[in-house]
C-alpha cells in the first residue's frame, strides 16, 4: 500500500514565490502539461486564484476579449484596437507638443534673463565660442 502524503498547511504570500518559479508554473500550464488544479497540487500552492493571476499577469492568454493571444482575430477586433491605438498616440503627440511649447517658452525666458543680467550688471554670460573652434578642438583630440 502506499503511504497517504500529508498535506501541511502552511500559510503563504505573494512574496514567498520567486518570479522564475511562477513563470515556470504559467509556461507549464500554457504548453498544456498541467491543469490549473494540477499545478496547485504538484507545487503546494494554496488557492487556485493565484494561480490564474499569474496566469493574468504572465501569460500569453488575452482575458479582455477571452481568446489566445496566437488566435487570430477578427479584422474588426484588428480595426478596434487600431483606433485605440491611434487614439493613445494622438494623446501622447499633443502632451509632448504642449512639453516642447513650454520648454520653447523657457529658453526663451531664460535668454531674456541672461540678456537682461549682462545689461544689468555688464559682464559677459554666454561663451562666445564659434562652430569652428569646437571643429578644430575636436580634431586637434583625435590626433593626441
Amino acid at each position: 500500500m502506499k503511504e497517504k502524503e500529508e498535506n501541511i498547511y502552511q500559510k503563504r504570500s505573494q512574496k514567498d514565490y520567486s518570479m522564475s518559479f511562477k513563470l515556470q508554473v504559467v509556461q507549464e500550464i500554457e504548453r498544456r502539461e498541467l491543469s490549473v488544479t494540477g499545478a496547485k497540487r504538484k507545487y503546494g500552492i494554496q488557492g487556485r486564484s493565484t494561480v490564474i493571476n499569474w496566469l493574468r499577469k504572465f501569460g500569453t492568454f488575452d482575458w479582455e476579449t477571452q481568446t489566445p493571444s496566437n488566435m487570430p482575430k477578427t479584422p474588426e477586433q484588428r480595426l478596434m484596437e487600431l483606433e485605440l491605438e491611434v487614439l493613445l498616440l494622438k494623446k501622447q503627440k499633443a502632451f509632448l507638443e504642449k512639453q516642447i511649447e513650454f520648454s520653447d517658452k523657457k529658453a526663451i525666458i531664460f535668454d531674456i534673463m541672461i540678456d537682461l543680467a549682462e545689461k544689468e550688471y555688464n559682464i559677459p554670460i554666454r561663451k562666445n565660442s564659434s562652430p569652428d573652434q569646437s571643429m578644430s578642438s575636436e580634431k586637434n583630440n583625435k590626433k593626441a
